[in-house]
């Protein structure tokens, strides 16, 4: 530490170059915090305390595929299982392609599985009363400023109806709020239609199911309940998977896309270009202050002590710019979910993202600063004076 004056003054003896490289470290380290909380955000989906109690069966073969609805029956009966509902993908768009929503036919017990979305009574009678009934989270419908009573024309961009047409109409009957705020990015932008209206009215589904979800008794037997579930279907045209809440998430996402491969990819081009950029900064720092180091070393400063010096120096320029990206990153994030209205669910920077984060500036640090802090520590003093190192 008694030297810190000498490697900050060493740091900054070119203002504007160590500017313009902490600004490319920020921006690296920024990256990072938004896409490791873009992860985190999908690795969270359905680890809520009501998920763990939750299976859901789908098709073995892809999600895609349908089951029959001769098997709500079924898997009821299996021993441990408290209740079944079941679901499709519509695949819903409102005005145009790009204003995707979540949007699935339910059965009419589906809000009964999941607790974490609060409806009134009231809206409740409603939907099960109306048959072009639909229940919209509060977050969608604040961001395209629906309310109660309207009627809303949306788009499949799957299921046409029986004249072919891809245009469906609803009506809004009630709002869906998040009982837990954390996961409102996910139950505040739902929009949920009757699975009956969806099955009369599309020639395409014929009384199949995209999937089933099971409230298990004790969440302890999930696995023994699970493996009974698909024991039902075993050697059929249909066989089912039946997985945590977690786990189906994930699988879905992944025959999606892998969100873990995108971001590393991302990453890995992002953190290889700042290592050749701040490596070159640190290569002519040290270049250039060819005769100071001499002197350091005439005037009693060990070749262990410049390297040490050199190598904090590297560290320090790393620290300092990833600092203030993850900072940013941290800060961004929930301005960034609440401007989306709650399209997306970018968490501040955890514990675990700036335990990571530290870790790589140290390493990044270590590497750009290895090279001109050995060339510093080797250097011949008689020809760094007479410039010739």
């Amino acid at each position: 530490m008694k030297y810190l004056h000498l490697i900050w003054a060493a740091l900054f003896r070119r203002k504007l170059r160590t500017v313009l490289t902490l600004v490319s470290i920020i921006t690296a380290f920024l990256l990072f915090g938004l896409l490791d909380a873009v992860r985190t955000s999908f690795d969270q989906a359905g680890q809520s305390a009501n998920g763990a109690s939750r299976l859901q069966t789908g098709s073995r073969l892809s999600f895609i595929q349908t089951l029959p609805m001769a098997l709500t029956q079924r898997i009821q009966a299996v021993d441990g299982v408290k209740m079944v509902t079941y679901a499709n993908w519509f695949g819903g768009a409102y005005q145009d392609p790009h204003n995707q929503v979540f949007s699935f036919a339910v059965a009419p017990n589906y809000l009964d599985a999941y607790p974490e979305m609060v409806v009134t009574d009231q809206a409740k009678q409603a939907f099960a009363s109306t048959r072009i009934g639909a229940l919209v989270g509060e977050g969608l419908a604040r961001r395209f400023n629906w309310k109660v009573g309207d009627k809303i024309p949306l788009q499949s961009t799957i299921f046409p109806d029986r004249s072919g047409s891809k245009n469906w109409q609803f009506e809004i009957v009630g709002l869906i709020h998040a009982a837990d705020k954390k996961s409102g990015g996910w139950y505040d932008q739902m929009f949920l239609l009757n699975w009956k209206y969806f099955d009369d009215t599309t020639p395409y589904n014929q009384g199949a199911v995209g999937w089933y979800v099971t409230r298990v008794n004790d969440a302890n037997q999930a696995d023994r309940v699970a493996k009974a579930i698909d024991a039902i279907s075993a050697n059929s045209d249909h066989e089912t998977r039946t997985q945590t809440e977690q786990a189906a998430m994930a699988s879905w996402m992944k025959q999606v896309a892998d969100i873990g491969l995108i971001v590393s990819s991302i990453m890995g081009a992002v953190f290889f270009t700042l290592l050749l950029l701040s490596g070159n900064t640190m290569m002519q720092a040290v270049r250039e202050r060819t005769s100071e180091i001499a002197v350091l070393k005439t005037i009693g400063f060990s070749g262990h002590s410049v390297l040490a010096m050199v190598l904090a120096e590297s560290i320090l320029l790393l620290v300092i710019g990833g600092v203030i990206g993850l900072g940013l990153a941290s800060v961004l994030g929930p301005i960034i979910s609440a401007g989306s209205g709650g399209s997306l669910n970018l968490p501040a920077a955890g514990l675990n993202s700036w335990a990571m984060g530290v870790g790589f500036m140290v390493l990044f640090g270590v590497i750009v600063g290895a090279l001109p802090a050995l060339n510093a520590m080797r250097l011949n003093i008689t020809d760094a004076l007479a410039g010739r190192a």
